[in-house]
């Protein structure tokens, strides 16, 4: 597998579409000869260099062209339109911008750079660039006065600079009130940097679990550039990291847009599998890793002894479950414009392809996120897909290895531009619901709804609410959730344990000019969704992929770890570690052991009752690692308010198609619970 990514990395560098070099050497000898033949050819040729160079992270070279390509501009002005004059200025304005975020946001160590709404330490101590920026940002809109995406960018500099809201013309300023949030909360620093968790790199994948056996939670994280290491990060134990990358076999393990975990072969502790190719189309035929962890934090790629070596189709996405319920994982991969895949566990260490057999090849559509959930309630998992510009599939499980495409009839095909999607139970009334993020990629659509001009021309996001009797309704306007956020990295979890979930979405796009805050939203008792992007310090700028929300300083609360960085080498960001702050609820963590269903007992639920202010509540989890981009912990972690007792924990396991109860629990504790034994709590009254 090593030297299989080592040759994948030396062609990425000439010849990838967004990694590699080759254009620019093409494009360097057609400028070369237009300046002497054409010189609008050659100021277009300048253009696509600067880009090119920019892409590649070469700043002051991308300046260098774009001010030979302002010379040629001036020389052969009448040979311009005025949009491409304003596209000229465009790019001028937002090279610049990258300048400054390059000298005074990338590797500055403080949490506080690139924030919504920017002030304090995250205004640039070097000027030049957002400066820069802003004087072509006002020829942009001299030319074209509604170009939202230059005004957006224009309050933006301005904020880096400490000139906000003063600083922008009130016809092109946005209202600060669209800054702040309706609700108050807490503020979540960023401490990766005190962490060591900063490591600076581009769009990757999160697995944020016990990888070693110590009882807490550690975190491998990965970048999709080719050459590129994936990281492993031990915890001591206090919230404290130390890379142990290279003490733990996996040098030479390179790239990976995402990345699933799952016990795989039942041993008790979590492999990882990493997902290639995606975005690369014929580039992207390069082989996935399935990595076997042996309980102490040390991963052997099995890959080619586990039959998987034939997965070498562009991807970014897969999800595990025991969709036949004989007790072990199998694995479900979404590729783009090639077959999916479902490998089934034969229970010996291998993997057999069956998704033909299934029906669950999907047409090879361009696969965004997948995700499996018994929306039923027949016990055995259904597989959601969702597709780029395609109709999504909801594959519903028949219970005989096959499954039926039931989106259609069910009204659950769209939205047609999505992205991250996942199973949950946002009202705990004990059925799971739908979330389905898009991904229009369409700045100037985003910048308007801050600019009070209509909402925006494109799809919002959908959440589809189970009904008990195996159908949806789609509630996302009705619960506030009524724009669409431009989503590529999402999950979830509850920030202040009071038994609701929450969730956070990474957004953004592959251009440089895209730059827009990730997204926080609270749980309002299952009845609406709050932004507390603002108030609790969420609204990063930076590209935001993978999210996990875990524990990580084992203090009873959900801390929120957030991989950033974008698709070009020279788009990358320090990745995010958002502190909780503490917020006074009570919780119960529990992990499950099982026996006859999967050791992690993937696909269980768990049910909990207890009285908070005079009133019976309760609360649901499905055992799984959370939303299709970025893993929490299997071990899952639930809040209770200011309940002080839990009446009742209830754990229904899949296989054995068994319901443990267990009584009179006290909260603030870690529950192990074993579906052959219990659990072995003397103390607690076991009503199984």
């Amino acid at each position: 597998m090593i030297r299989e990514l080592m040759d994948v990395h030396k062609e990425s560098k000439f010849d990838h579409p967004f990694l590699g070099r080759n254009k620019i050497a093409t494009g360097e000898d057609f400028y070369e000869k237009s300046k002497r033949t054409s010189p609008p050819d050659a100021f277009r040729a300048a253009r696509k260099l600067a880009e090119f160079e920019l892409r590649i992270g070469n700043i002051q070279t991308a300046l260098d062209y774009l001010k030979e390509a302002d010379a040629l501009f001036i020389e052969n002005r009448a040979y311009f339109d005025k949009t491409e004059e304003a596209a000229f200025f465009m790019d001028l304005a937002v090279t610049y911008f990258r300048l400054g975020e390059s000298e005074n946001c990338i590797s500055c160590g403080d949490g506080a750079a690139c924030l919504l709404p920017i002030s304090g330490k995250g205004v640039h101590e070097l000027t030049v660039g957002s400066t820069k920026a802003i004087e072509y940002l006002k020829l942009v809109l001299a030319i074209e006065p509604n170009n939202y995406s230059a005004k957006w960018l224009w309050n933006i500099a301005a904020m880096t600079l400490g000139k906000f809201p003063d600083g922008v013309p009130v016809e092109h300023r946005i209202d600060a009130n669209k800054f702040k949030d309706d609700i108050e909360f807490p503020r979540f620093k960023n401490v990766s940097n005190e962490k060591k968790l900063d490591t600076l790199g581009l769009s990757g994948g999160a697995v944020c679990e016990d990888l070693n056996g110590d009882g807490f939670f550690d975190i491998m994280v990965s970048d999709w550039n080719s050459s590129t290491q994936i990281r492993y990060f031990e915890n001591d134990g206090k919230g404290n990291f130390s890379d142990k990358t290279m003490d733990s076999n996996l040098k030479g393990i390179y790239g990976g847009l995402n990345l699933i975990d799952a016990d795989y072969d039942n041993d008790g502790d979590i492999d990882i599998f990493v997902l290639r190719g995606a975005w690369g189309g014929k580039h992207g035929l390069i082989p996935n890793s399935l990595l076997q962890n042996d309980g102490n934090g040390n991963f052997t790629d099995v890959t080619f002894d586990v039959g998987l070596e034939d997965s070498r189709y562009p991807t970014q996405t897969g999800s595990w479950a025991d969709y036949d319920l004989d007790g072990d994982l199998d694995l479900y991969i979404g590729n783009e414009e090639h077959p999916c895949e479902l490998f089934q566990n034969q229970g010996d260490g291998t993997f057999k392809d069956i998704a033909h057999l299934a029906g669950v090849t999907n047409d090879n559509l361009f696969t965004k996120a997948v995700i499996w959930g018994d929306f039923n309630n027949d016990r055995y998992p259904d597989l959601y897909v969702s597709n780029y510009f395609k109709p999504n599939r909801l594959y519903k499980n028949n219970q005989d290895g096959t499954f039926t495409d039931v989106a259609y009839v069910m009204d659950m095909a769209g939205p047609a531009m999505s992205f991250t999607s996942w199973f949950w139970d946002f009202n705990n009334d004990g059925v799971q619901d739908l979330f389905v993020a898009t991904y229009p990629n369409d700045m100037e659509n985003y910048s308007r709804q801050f600019f009070g001009v209509g909402k925006s021309n494109s799809e919002r996001d959908l959440l589809y609410q189970g009904d008990g009797a195996g159908g949806f309704s789609e509630v996302g306007a009705k619960v506030g959730l009524n724009v669409s956020t431009e989503s590529m990295g999402a999950n979830y979890g509850d920030l202040d344990n009071d038994g609701y979930l929450d969730f956070y979405l990474g957004t953004g796009a592959p251009h440089f000019k895209f730059l827009v805050p990730n997204l926080m939203y609270k749980n309002m008792d299952g009845n609406q969704f709050k932004s507390v992007t603002y108030a609790g310090g969420f609204g990063h700028l930076q590209k935001g992929h993978a999210v996990a929300f875990v524990d990580l300083d084992n203090d009873g609360d959900q801390d929120v770890f957030q991989v950033l960085g974008g698709a070009y080498p020279g788009d990358r960001f320090q990745n995010a570690l958002f502190e909780n702050p503490g917020n006074g609820n009570n919780w119960i963590k529990i992990k499950l052991n099982g026996t006859k269903t999967n050791r992690s007992g993937l696909g269980a639920r768990i049910k909990l009752t207890f009285e908070e202010d005079g009133k019976t509540r309760s609360v649901y989890r499905w055992v799984n690692s959370g939303g299709s981009f970025g893993c929490n912990p299997f071990l899952q972690h639930v809040g209770i308010g200011k309940s002080n007792k839990i009446d009742l924990v209830e754990v229904y396991w899949p296989v054995s198609d068994k319901t443990q109860v267990f009584g009179d629990v006290v909260p603030n504790q870690t529950m192990i619970i074993d579906e052959s034994t219990g659990w072995s709590n003397e103390s607690s009254q076991n009503l199984e």
